[in-house]
């Protein structure tokens, strides 16, 4: 059960969510800018003319439809042109020289580690005559890297995970295998998160990249495996998308010889959105495990479970078309009760009563009564006696 609700936005609002990161944006007003391959975008291409001869000198911009940020190129002497660093997002291009309509592209969506290319024909005219055309998917992607698999913003907002950990639609990619399983039969040095054999690697040989820095797990294990306490990777609601690339031939990647798992989390638009949310599991809902003993018929015996994801994101303008922030939190509580055969003071044990060797239950030599009240941390039997003890 989930219940999600979109946050209103007005002046107050505006000015309380102002103050309230107003600290964090100050202390990462001292932090360098990080850029590491592959984390962004970029679109490159050629300009030529409706005889197919190159155009050297032509003005290129791409213009971001959420933040308005502007890139601005010009085509070399070969009719080439690159416009690197930018941030995935959805993208206006506008392509001009005087003598030529301005060429105009619509709607090109640029993901994680994405090459777009952008050739363009310009035919004679006015410079204010205007082309508008709108970007088409490939049949053939040959933009970003080679054997990547891109689990997209809308699959990563959209598609159900139980416990919200992202990192579960790793699975999502054919050369990867969830082998968290399998955790429990190796050495105490692994770490908490979740666990991936890419491309046949080992999982301890992957590699995470948020935002460009490597994310390593979060324990002082040997791990590669970010994750938390809960075993899951929260923060989802922060989380754009994210691409795996399975093998480490080309010259920007390496380090580890797994997959290279690269993180963009989201950011503050011109426009004010926020939301609220809270995901709910609990045993109410459940139905009784084959291994659930039933003492009765009325008892159906489903041990307690409950748990509760719960947190707000927003993001938005501090100063509209150049500066931005956006925050998320998530929290998780969760209790949990499994089903498991131990051995515990049956009726007599719990009066201080034991059976000798003829099997009769005699006062245990020189016993306390103080320690009997004890006998009650131990819960109650509902098993065969095993004598002085009972399975429970």
């Amino acid at each position: 059960m989930a219940t999600k609700f979109f946050s209103c936005d007005g002046r107050a609002t505006r000015r309380t969510f102002a103050r309230l990161f107003l600290g964090l944006l100050t202390a990462c007003s001292f932090l360098p800018s990080l850029h590491a391959q592959r984390v962004v975008a970029s679109i490159q291409g050629t300009v030529r003319d409706s005889t197919g001869a190159v155009i050297p000198g032509a003005m290129i911009i791409a213009i971001n439809a959420d933040t308005n940020l502007r890139r601005t190129v010009i085509s070399n002497e070969s009719g080439l042109f690159s416009i690197p660093e930018l941030p995935p997002g959805k993208y206006r291009a506008e392509v001009s020289l005087p003598g030529f309509q301005t060429r105009v592209v619509d709607n090109i969506e640029l993901v994680v580690g994405q090459e777009f290319v952008l050739n363009t024909t310009l035919q004679v005219g006015g410079l204010a005559e205007q082309v508008t055309v709108a970007s088409e998917i490939p049949l053939v992607d040959t933009s970003t890297a080679q054997v990547s698999g891109l689990v997209a913003e809308r699959q990563v907002r959209d598609l159900p995970l139980n416990g919200r950990s992202f990192d579960n639609l790793i699975s999502l990619n054919p050369v990867m295998v969830n082998s968290s399983a399998i955790k429990q039969n190796t050495s105490s040095s692994v770490g908490p998160g979740n666990y991936f054999s890419v491309g046949g690697r080992r999982p301890g040989e992957n590699i995470f990249l948020w935002n460009g820095v490597e994310y390593p797990g979060g324990t002082n294990a040997i791990s590669s495996t970010p994750g938390g306490v809960s075993g899951q990777l929260l923060g989802i609601e922060a989380v754009r998308e994210f691409n795996i690339v399975p093998n480490m031939d080309a010259a920007e990647f390496g380090h580890r010889a797994g997959g290279q798992i690269t993180i963009a989390t989201q950011s503050g638009t011109n426009a004010f959105h926020g939301s609220a949310y809270e995901f709910l599991r609990n045993s109410a809902l459940d139905a009784r495990n084959f291994f659930d003993r039933q003492v009765r018929p009325t008892d159906p015996r489903i041990p307690p479970f409950r748990r509760n994801q719960f947190g707000v994101s927003a993001g938005g303008p501090i100063q509209k078309n150049k500066t931005f922030v956006f925050g998320n939190y998530e929290g998780f509580r969760q209790q949990w009760y499994l089903t498991k055969v131990a051995i515990v003071p049956d009726a007599q044990a719990r009066k201080g009563l034991l059976p000798d060797a003829n099997g009769v239950y005699q006062p245990v030599p020189d016993l306390n009564p103080a320690v009997l009240p004890f006998m009650a941390l131990w819960p109650e039997p509902n098993g065969p006696s095993l004598g002085g003890g009972a399975a429970y």
